[in-house]
């Protein structure tokens, strides 16, 4: 399911971030605010791997988050601004979101005009974090906080591998405040990856470390980054060979293109090296991007590409569904001329899209979307209905069950949608419902929207992938009591992980034998159809998201 976590059908919470400890508070710089108090004195220690906040940090970060919130009102209110004009705010902006998404307090996604990524609340948090405040962002600032979040999150393995590098000293880059760490992390994107002129990124890193940290912070920043130009140009970067046995090869392939080591070992295991170069060369990609049409509202594919038009953003129109666009810039002018606000189109992709289209909604059936929110998926199926029938859309998350709901109201197909806030395995036992379609787009490891979700590969662990494929199988015993006899189960995961695809459906019809596979190549283009009837969306082959689905029939 898109976005989804394991936290999304369990009760309990946890939370993991890349490894970290709290140590004694810096003596060599005041504290800019207690927020920044806290993050400069939480020293980074990153291998690649994952640990698991406590509690007692989580409530004391919320604690200090809180009353620096109130001091940020207190200063609001007395109208005091500290105005930095000589800091570039898209860099001052990217690196403390970056700061936020390490810490647990912020999401890698698409800045735009509203709500906890608009620019006016990230210059809040530069202010409360740094103790100034930069210039405002305009669109080309947006643009650039987007592309150098996205990529540095992407590239982390391999950006702390150059620095660790270039320190010579790996209790260096171990005791380095999580601001400064930032900063080197964007300063050697923009030279290595992004191609901007090393001068320019050089003098605007040390400056942003010399006014939020101190003069030393700077110059620490001024000698790694010139000495990674100097490298650059020689084309003798210090980076890992590709030799050895399987685990060396895996490792420097983790470092080279990015990803966890457990994912690249995985990888070469079950598609062979080539292939997992090139997946990970894919999920490095900037992120493409679907828009579909909202007919329910008369507004059609034609009026969608006339207003891309009209606002000169390039697009692709798609060859597999009538209603998508897909687009590989401007979004922000889509988000700044109201098209989403206004119901007119939502962002979907085409890989989801093709997921209803295996669920095949025809008017009048009644349908239930197990793990809803947040409601793409039953919002399309919804449309497709034509106002006869019913989708009922049931989802853990209250609060996203929540929004799913206005966003259906906004796209106009409240009429036929019903949500329930259960648990689904509550649900199939309390509810004597048998209806015509049962949709299970199951919570899964999310390794087919890599591209697009950049901090995941490093919020995934390879013990996850035992526990998704537990609940995977309870979610689809409770999705199966649904369904009348007759009639269909899809089941769907955006993982591209056999285990949590294809051997979930072998595993579900040893225990249901009432089902049976129903082949999809009757409702997708045959491109997607694999050799066992499934579909199947292939990001290299497709250049979509992954997804998987199966089409299962209830006996009569």
């Amino acid at each position: 399911m898109e976005g989804s976590t394991l936290t999304r059908v369990y009760s309990r919470f946890s939370i993991s971030y890349s490894n970290f400890y709290l140590c004694e508070k810096s003596q060599l710089q005041p504290a800019k605010s207690p927020l920044s108090n806290c993050l400069l004195s939480c020293r980074m220690i990153y291998h690649g791997e994952r640990c698991t906040v406590s509690l007692r940090t989580l409530n004391f970060a919320k604690r200090t988050r809180d009353y620096d919130l109130e001091s940020s009102r207190r200063r609001a209110a007395g109208k005091t601004q500290n105005l930095n004009l000589e800091v570039s705010p898209h860099r001052a902006v990217s690196a403390v979101r970056l700061m936020r998404i390490e810490f647990g307090g912020a999401f890698a996604d698409l800045l735009n005009e509203k709500g906890k990524g608009s620019a006016k609340n990230e210059m809040a948090y530069i202010e409360r974090t740094l103790g100034f405040r930069t210039r405002d962002l305009d669109d080309r600032d947006l643009r650039l906080v987007t592309e150098i979040v996205g990529g540095t999150i992407r590239w982390k393995r391999y950006l702390d591998h150059l620095i660790t590098s270039l320190c010579h000293d790996e209790r260096a880059f171990r005791g380095m405040e999580p601001l400064l760490l930032q900063i080197l992390r964007i300063g050697c994107y923009e030279i290595d990856k992004l191609g901007i002129p090393p001068y320019a990124a050089v003098d605007e890193c040390v400056r942003i470390a010399k006014v939020a940290l101190r003069p030393g912070a700077g110059n620490m920043v001024n000698g790694i980054l010139r000495k990674l130009a100097l490298l650059k140009d020689k084309n003798f970067l210090p980076l890992p060979k590709v030799e050895g046995d399987d685990r060396s090869r895996a490792r420097a392939l983790a470092t080279l293109y990015s990803h966890p080591v457990w994912m690249v070992r995985r990888w070469t295991k079950s598609i062979g090296e080539e292939e997992a170069v090139q997946l990970m060369t894919w999920n490095n990609s900037e992120p493409s991007f679907s828009l579909r049409a909202n007919r329910k509202k008369g507004y059609t594919r034609a009026d969608l590409v006339k207003q891309l038009n009209m606002l000169k953003v390039p697009y692709e129109t798609s060859l597999h569904l009538d209603d998508f666009v897909r687009l590989k810039t401007g979004m922000q002018g889509v988000i700044q001329a109201g098209l989403l606000k206004e119901g007119l189109c939502s962002v979907q992709d085409e890989s989801a899209g093709l997921v209803v289209s295996v669920v095949d909604p025809q008017p009048g059936d009644t349908i239930i979307d197990c793990c809803a929110a947040p409601g793409g998926k039953t919002l399309f199926m919804a449309l497709c209905l034509g106002g006869q029938g019913m989708v009922y859309a049931i989802d853990i998350n209250k609060g996203r069950l929540r929004i799913l709901k206005e966003t259906a109201k906004l796209h106009e197909v409240d009429g036929v949608v019903t949500t329930f806030h259960s648990d689904l395995r509550i649900f199939a036992e309390e509810k004597p419902l048998k209806v015509d379609k049962v949709l299970l787009d199951a919570p899964c490891s999310g390794l087919g929207v890599l591209s697009k979700r950049a901090d995941l590969r490093w919020n995934r662990k390879f013990e996850d992938m035992e526990q998704l494929k537990n609940l995977q199988d309870d979610l689809l015993n409770a999705a199966s009591m649904l369904v009348k006899p007759g009639g269909v189960l899809v089941y769907s995961t955006c993982s591209i992980d056999p285990e949590e695809n294809e051997e979930r459906v072998t595993a579900f019809l040893l225990r249901h034998p009432e089902f049976h596979i129903d082949p999809v190549d009757g409702y997708v283009p045959l491109e997607f159809v694999t050799d066992k009837g499934f579909y199947f969306s292939n990001p290299v082959k497709h250049s979509l998201d992954g997804s998987f689905a199966a089409r299962l029939l209830r006996s009569l």
